[in-house]
């Protein structure tokens, strides 16, 4: 507005008298628009600080790596050790993602059975691997 204000009383003389709010608020528009594209036109600088933008260290320790190693293992052996029936389905929709249509299309049987295949396939791996622990606690 300061601005505006400034530019209203140094072109004072262009006023003409039929409309002086629309001359002000002409100017008021002028001066904002040429403010913003000045700001748009200047780059921006960052300062770049390592404390306030180091990135804490996100890889897994060894012995997290190690857990993650064993219960992947765990994991294939129970896969494994379903019969084809149901390591098919349980592959086809946790592993690709597939929908349970999908895996009726692909592997040539009803819905309600690719279904029913999942269930127990599912039921065995929870006896095989066990339950899944609480978050934070550990097995």
């Amino acid at each position: 507005m300061q601005d505006a204000a400034i530019r209203a009383f140094r072109y004072f003389g262009s006023l003409r008298h039929d409309n002086p709010r629309a001359w002000l608020l002409t100017i008021v528009r002028n001066t904002w628009y040429s403010r913003t594209s000045q700001q748009a036109a200047r780059p921006r600088v960052v300062e770049y600080d390592e404390m306030t933008h180091a990135q804490p260290d996100q890889r897994p320790d060894p012995e997290a790596l190690a857990l993650q190693q064993q219960t992947a293992d765990r994991v294939r052996q129970a896969v494994q050790s379903l019969p084809e029936d149901f390591r098919e389905v349980i592959v086809l929709r946790e592993l690709e993602g597939m929908s349970y249509k999908e895996i009726a299309a692909v592997v040539g049987i009803p819905m309600g059975t690719v279904m029913s295949r999942l269930a127990r396939a599912r039921e065995r791996l929870l006896v095989v691997l066990g339950p899944a622990p609480l978050a934070g606690e550990a097995r």
